[in-house]
């Protein structure tokens, strides 16, 4: 190697610790804990937000930026947000990397504009010991572009009968806990592991779904599964679980947060649950505002999610469970599988969809709709989820890390799976036209992804 190409290999990469500061200018400033939206912009050094807000929009503050060296990025009038925070991903490291692992989930991450998520427990072996939550850390930090979190089992093996050592995956950085994609049926564990997950300060994540109602449905009980003959999982299987574990709130006061929640009902006892001031939250995929069961067609088995596509009623009740702020979060549900597990019969095939490159997209297309403003919709997806697990990211803070995207949200684009950056290819929007594109996501101030 030449002494000029040794010199270029050992300069920081722009925005990390010992590189000039750079001065992002030239943007619309979305900041949804304080509400802020306008032009403005964020200066980064050393990884880390130096000065951000509307000040740096001035007229002569771009020349005073460059007066003092620092690099100038223009983003033209495209949206600066916090990077998003996505809490429900299942990365399939360790025991399924043929599907996808932590740096391929990571690379679509920042195509999406996250910047830090959680994954799920159900990985082989289950995360459910010290070891592994360590064990997972110490894989992302090697080979990730973002941050990587993860929950722990909330029972061993995501058996549903003994509650796992809480105390010790909480101190090795279990952010919460969970049995993933499967619920806690049994309603004496239930409570357990809410009164023991308080001691801790982690709530536990609920797949709200009565087993014995939906252990044999692949599809929303109605008039489709009828027609296509398919066994199916019944709207009040999802109601049936949260009222109950609702009921052992009051018993337990523990936390409890209701993962990817799809129905009225379910939806209509969370807002009651919360009039009550009773701790509970709940989340929502983009799948079950934006599609509803039609979407399954003639056994499209990339429509097969767990819950079920739901009805259009249901579908709406999403929309406005979001709008009224009954549901505090959305996140990807990214649950990546290879073809030879969605290539089957209706059936027989995987459950699950992509999500974490084409979760920005399809929820702005509510804004685009006009159910939500464009801070009210990044709220649900930056600061909103980080607050519910205690996380120091989805905001834009002096001295906080420099987790940020840049994005378009009026740029067309039509999804392609085979063009995103996940393993896996099983996208429900497959070919799906949308509008908002992801420019440039920044990690500790660093590009994670840029066009």
């Amino acid at each position: 190697m030449s002494p000029a190409m040794a010199k270029a290999a050992a300069k920081p990469q722009p925005g990390t610790p010992g590189a000039p500061p750079i001065a992002y200018v030239g943007a619309r400033l979305i900041d949804p804990e304080h509400g802020t939206d306008g032009p403005g912009g964020v200066i980064v050094a050393d990884g880390r937000i130096a000065d951000f807000g509307t000040h740096l929009a001035r007229p002569g503050a771009v020349a005073a930026i460059g007066a003092h060296g620092m690099e100038v990025h223009d983003c033209a009038g495209a949206c600066l947000a916090p990077g998003l925070v996505d809490i429900r991903v299942q990365a399939r490291e360790p025991g399924e990397e043929h599907k996808e692992t932590l740096a391929t989930a990571a690379d679509a991450a920042a195509a999406g504009g996250v910047t830090t998520f959680v994954c799920l427990p159900n990985t082989q072996p289950v995360i459910d010991d010290a070891a592994i939550v360590e064990s997972i850390a110490r894989r992302a930090r090697e080979n990730a572009r973002v941050h990587v979190l993860t929950y722990a089992a909330a029972t061993r093996g995501l058996q549903g009968r003994e509650l796992t050592e809480m105390g010790l995956l909480a101190e090795a950085g279990a952010v919460g806990f969970t049995d993933g994609t499967q619920a806690i049926g049994d309603a004496g564990v239930m409570r357990r592991a809410l009164a023991y997950a308080a001691n801790f300060a982690r709530p536990i994540i609920q797949h709200a779904e009565e087993p014995a109602l939906a252990r044999t449905g692949v599809m929303n009980a109605g008039e489709i599964a009828t027609r296509l003959g398919l066994p199916s999982i019944p709207p009040v299987a999802e109601v049936m679980m949260v009222e109950r574990d609702i009921r052992l709130v009051e018993l337990a006061r523990g936390r409890l947060h209701f993962g990817h929640v799809s129905t009225r009902a379910a939806i209509e006892a969370i807002r009651a649950a919360k009039a009550r001031g009773l701790p509970v939250t709940a989340d929502t995929a983009p799948h079950y505002f934006a599609l509803n069961e039609i979407a399954v067609g003639d056994y499209r088995t990339f429509a097969k999610v767990s819950p079920p596509l739901r009805s259009e009623v249901d579908r709406q009740a999403v929309v406005a469970g979001l709008a009224d702020g009954t549901i505090d979060a959305i996140a990807s549900d990214h649950a990546p599988h290879d073809q030879d597990s969605k290539r089957l019969p209706f059936a027989q095939a995987a459950f699950g969809t992509l999500g974490l490159e084409t979760m920005l997209a399809i929820t702005l297309g509510l804004v685009h709709g006009g159910q939500l403003s464009l801070s009210a919709a990044l709220r649900l997806m930056t600061i909103n989820p980080a607050r519910l697990l205690g996380l120091g990211a989805g905001r834009i803070a002096k001295g906080g890390p420099a987790d940020l995207v840049i994005f378009d949200p009026d740029r067309a684009w039509k999804i392609d799976p085979a063009k995103l950056r996940s393993k896996a290819k099983n996208s429900v929007f497959d070919g799906r036209p949308v509008q908002g594109r992801v420019l440039r996501t920044l990690v500790a101030g660093a590009p994670a992804f840029a066009v």
